[in-house]
């Protein structure tokens, strides 16, 4: 990981067409104002992290988890009553 200092209206640039400028310090909080392409995606970590957990569960669960949960349900069944003869 690459940590910079920087002030108010410095900056930096990622690769040749995204540039980075910090445009305000206040207390803990810092803006920061992005330039680049329309073709790259920027999104905030919490989101990254947000959409990922939706993905996952949207895939729903895997075979083998499927498979464990057929054996314990299996296992749970009762047994058939007896017949009275």
């Amino acid at each position: 990981m690459l940590i910079l200092t920087r002030k108010t209206g410095q900056g930096f640039t990622i690769g040749d067409d995204i540039e980075i400028t910090i445009t305000e310090v206040s207390g803990d909080k810092v803006r920061v104002g992005i330039n680049a392409p329309r073709d790259i995606k920027i999104l905030r970590s919490e989101l990254s992290e947000t959409v990922e957990q939706n993905v996952k569960a949207a895939a729903g669960p895997d075979a083998g988890s499927l498979r464990a949960l057929a054996k314990g349900l299996q296992k749970a069944k009762p047994a058939p009553p007896k017949s009275e003869e």
